[in-house]
């Protein structure tokens, strides 16, 4: 069976043929339409045609926001032309096949469960640490979804810590995007890598340049970066304890710096129940195509449940 897959974001749709869960074909990309779902439509339809996928093979995609699984409504505030809309039934009738929709962290995990470093696990929580911090979880080869497709969502709660080991030792809650204050968003992230930076040292820095400075042993990055780990360990050992994963794949732009993610694994297994020898949290195995193979690993999944 041959499906078509695609990898949805506010400003590229990216699409490609999959005749497994880790064999992509692919077809190119494409400019998002924002405020037309008929033109959005037309997209995904044209894409469908150019991979020739037979009549009635499924589509599946990967979106950035959150799909409910009960009314399968989605919420995309950077695509306004899909908010609120069942996309996978309303796409589902303008194509005439099947339609499958998941958020891109829900996808991220699927990638990893099924053909990256959470293959062979029965229980995989993958995390992300790009500009924020999400997540997915994939317990025996699908997603768990949860109640409003929240599942795996970590990023929110108030949970962070403010008595710390590191100077200054004790810090405010920072507000977060959802309303809240605490959350692990604000400090997680690349964002909130560079608050906290900022918030020790008076200086803006990229948190990549963050990150570089700290492999060059520069006293300020390695405060920082001594910080952000304590900070964020709590809250993913907490996550680790509660959903019992057997692997967490680490994804997002600083889940690139496997030094980081070496010191977040020790940290996380130091805080949590199960006693390991070996690695927890690693980097993630892709990058460049998760989207697209977290898509393909959905509709696969979907289709022989």
């Amino acid at each position: 069976m041959m499906m078509t897959c695609f990898d949805i974001g506010g400003s590229n749709i990216k699409a490609a043929t999959a005749t497994g869960p880790e064999t992509l074909h692919n077809l190119g990309r494409a400019a998002t339409p924002l405020l037309d779902f008929d033109a959005f439509a037309g997209v995904i339809a044209d894409f469908v045609a150019a991979g020739r996928a037979a009549d009635g093979a499924p589509v599946a995609i990967s979106i950035t926001g959150v799909v409910d699984p009960q009314t399968g409504i989605a919420t995309v505030a950077n695509i306004p032309c899909i908010d609120g809309r069942n996309l996978a039934g309303d796409l589902s009738a303008r194509l005439g096949r099947p339609v499958f929709v998941a958020n891109d962290a829900d996808c991220f995990a699927l990638a990893e469960a099924h053909a990256g470093a959470g293959k062979g696990h029965d229980v995989v929580f993958g995390a992300i640490l790009g500009t924020g911090v999400g997540g997915g979880i994939v317990v025996d080869g699908r997603v768990l979804r949860g109640a409003g497709g929240i599942a795996g969502e970590w990023g929110h709660g108030t949970i962070v810590a403010t008595d710390v080991s590191v100077k200054p030792f004790h810090l405010p809650h920072f507000p977060c995007g959802c309303g809240q204050k605490g959350c692990a968003d604000t400090i997680g992230g690349a964002r909130g890598m560079e608050r906290l930076h900022t918030h020790l040292h008076g200086v803006d820095l990229p948190s990549l340049a963050i990150v570089e400075a700290w492999m060059a042993c520069e006293a300020t990055a390695a405060q920082t970066i001594d910080l952000y780990v304590e900070l964020l360990a709590q809250p993913l050992a907490l996550v680790v304890n509660v959903v019992g994963p057997d692997i967490v794949p680490v994804g997002g732009g600083l889940g690139n710096s496997a030094a980081l993610v070496e010191r977040l694994d020790v940290a996380v297994r130091q805080r949590i129940l199960r006693k390991l020898g070996r690695s927890l949290v690693v980097p993630a195995q892709f990058s460049v195509d998760a989207g697209l193979l977290g898509a393909a690993n959905l509709g696969f999944s979907e289709m022989t449940a």
